[in-house]
């Protein structure tokens, strides 16, 4: 017990040690402040020296004032802060994470401009010198100034950081600017002017040195990763402005200075610009992707090739600029209703696409406020110039009256109209079912005649039939009268042979005759002169008259037979070969008393008696020949 008595002294020395920070800050004011923190001091009282209170509506100190103070303790040993004099709170660095940045709320300093909402920024060590921060006019409240990543000894005594996420605007897409703060938008303009050096709105106090207004930009900011204070800068991202192949875009301009009229005197409606002025562009987008905005700028697209307009109930394209279009309507001059489908194919080309959005404002009001009026008028007003059934055979050339009559009214309005076409014509019911009736017995008609013309050719053809079935008579026939006339031919030549044998055998015999006489005569010669000279006389002369008789003789006969053969002739040439044949027939039958009708008759069809007669002819000939041939008969 005694011994620890002795021993006390040794308490105060161990709790010195285990409180020896305690003890220091106590005694010595020793305060050490951590490597990742920074200390933020409150002076609780002043002895002697300073003003003891801070200027009315200041809450930070700089000048030793009791309160918060601006200076922070750095990591580090510092001596002199005694406890009952200093608060010492130990807070950890301001940390900006990669792909953030901090937004910057001062507590103090001066009061902001009126109109204005943000501070405008001071040379502070990116608010690490709170001291620099107001003594060199800092002011309260949101500040234009941002951190970016990093680490930052910041005294949250004066300064509270957001941490917000840098801005990004993806692939194919545009931000449209809003601006918080700048001078007001010039008046007559929806947007503020153009403004540059700025590095896209991430330096905001150069845009408000620079003069930037506030409000709507005409500036966009494309796909990228922006430091954009988000107090001071509202971003909307949208997409690209498309322009398509077989496109131009046409751009109205709502923002710039009221420019020139380029189109001239003869273009009076409307006013085309230049580019960068306010009204419509006079050169269009070709085809791309344009970063346009769209709160400053309306782009009209027109398309550059053929475009099809349908005037149908059941058909539009896929432009949709026919989608109010319908069937048109119209009344004939005999007062009947009927629908007609229309196509119209037109041009606009690139260069005139400026004045039709200049007149028009877009493409459907072109639709609208010319194509539609000017079609459907003239349709209804061709119709009542003729019926329907004329309308309906008319078709064609009432295409091409339309097509030029459409043609001649839309070059007025710069655009090209390459063709019109009528389709599909829906008379009335009633009106079509007179007209199938119609068509209907005219087609019935057409068969009757077909059929009536069948009949005929079936006529024809058993006629053709009946013929070809008697040719084998008709030939026999023919034959029969070349037979009778070869046969005439034959007695004709016969006669004249057997003339001409006669006078060859005269002839012959007297030669004969002539040469046994001088034979004989040349014999007795010798035997006696005289009686020899007047054989030879005599024989002379009897050789003589037996030759001149011969011949008379032969020439007679010869005369005869061609005087009956030229006869001949002359009779089938005057009477015809069958008439002739049967002249001699009946002759030569009442001549020799020949038996005519034979015990059975054989008689043609039809009473044709062309093939007996042959035969009978033939037959008679025969018994003829033969009688001739007989010597008998010869004598007789």
């Amino acid at each position: 017990m005694t011994t620890i008595f002795t021993l006390w002294w040794l308490i105060p020395i161990v709790l010195c040690l285990v409180f020896y920070k305690f003890v220091l800050r106590v005694f010595f004011g020793m305060v050490i402040v951590p490597e990742d923190k920074i200390g933020l001091v409150t002076k609780k009282f002043v002895l002697f020296g300073a003003d003891k209170s801070l200027p009315d509506g200041r809450i930070i100190a700089t000048k030793g004032e009791a309160g918060f103070q601006a200076q922070t303790l750095a990591p580090g040993l510092y001596w002199n802060k005694w406890i009952w004099q200093y608060t010492i709170d130990m807070t950890p660095f301001t940390i900006i994470p990669e792909g953030k940045i901090g937004l910057v709320l001062s507590k103090d300093g001066k009061e902001i401009p009126t109109g204005r909402i943000l501070a405008r920024k001071v040379e502070s060590d990116n608010f690490q010198d709170a001291t620099a921060f107001l003594n060199n006019g800092g002011q309260k409240g949101r500040q234009t100034a941002f951190i970016t990543s990093g680490s930052y000894r910041i005294n949250t005594y004066l300064f509270e950081i957001v941490i917000i996420d840098q801005v990004k605007i993806y692939e194919n897409m545009i931000g449209i600017v809003t601006a918080l703060d700048g001078e007001p938008i010039p008046i007559g303009q929806i947007a503020g002017k153009y403004v540059e050096k700025h590095n896209n709105f991430q330096d905001f106090d150069s845009f408000l040195e620079n003069g930037g207004n506030r409000g709507l930009q005409p500036q966009v900011m494309l796909a990228g990763s922006y430091y954009i204070n988000t107090w001071a800068i509202q971003i909307e991202q949208n997409p690209m402005t498309d322009v398509p192949i077989g496109h131009v875009g046409v751009v109205i301009s709502y923002i710039g200075e009221d420019g020139q009229d380029v189109t001239g005197e003869t273009f009076k409606h409307g006013n085309i610009v230049s580019k960068g002025q306010r009204g419509v562009w006079m050169e269009p987008f070709g085809p791309g992707k344009y970063a346009l905005n769209k709160y400053t700028t309306k782009l009209e697209l027109v398309p550059t090739t053929n475009l099809v307009l349908n005037w149908a109930n059941a058909r539009s394209e896929s432009h949709d600029l026919d989608k109010n279009l319908s069937t048109i309507t119209v009344r004939s001059k005999d007062g009947f209703p009927f629908n007609l489908d229309v196509s119209q194919i037109i041009h606009v080309p690139a260069n005139e696409a400026p004045k039709v959005i200049a007149r028009f404002g877009s493409m459907t009001n072109l639709v609208s406020q010319v194509l539609e009026p000017t079609i459907g008028n003239y349709f209804r007003n061709s119709a009542q110039d003729s019926d329907v059934i004329s309308f309906l055979s008319t078709r064609k050339e009432r295409q091409e009256s339309a097509k030029n009559h459409i043609k001649t009214v839309l070059d007025e309005y710069n655009v090209n109209a390459v063709d019109t076409l009528i389709g599909d014509i829906t008379p009335p019911e009633s009106l079509m079912k007179t007209l199938t009736d119609r068509k209907i017995a005219e087609e019935e008609q057409k068969t009757y005649q077909t059929q009536k013309l069948a009949q005929e050719q079936r006529q024809g053809v058993e006629k053709e039939t009946a013929i070809a079935d008697m040719q084998k008579e008709i030939v026999r026939a023919s034959q029969s009268v070349e037979i009778a006339q070869r046969t005439a031919d034959a007695t004709v030549k016969k006669a004249e042979g057997d003339a001409t044998s006669l006078k060859l055998n005269v002839n012959a015999e007297a030669e004969a005759t002539k040469m046994r006489a001088q034979a004989e005569a040349e014999a007795t010669k010798a035997r006696a002169g005289a009686q020899a000279e007047a054989t030879r006389l005599n024989a002379s002369a009897e050789a003589e008259k037996i030759s001149k008789t011969g011949l008379a003789e032969a020439e007679k006969i010869m005369a005869i037979g061609k005087s009956t053969a030229e006869a001949y002739q002359l009779q089938v040439s005057a009477m015809g070969g069958d008439n002739f044949t049967k002249y001699k027939i009946t002759e030569e039958i009442g001549k020799g008393n020949i038996k005519v009708i034979p015990d059975v008759l054989i008689s043609g069809a039809n009473g044709s008696e062309g093939g007996i007669s042959g035969l009978l002819g033939m037959k008679l000939m025969e018994m003829m020949d033969a009688k001739n041939d007989n010597p008998e008969s010869k004598k007789k």
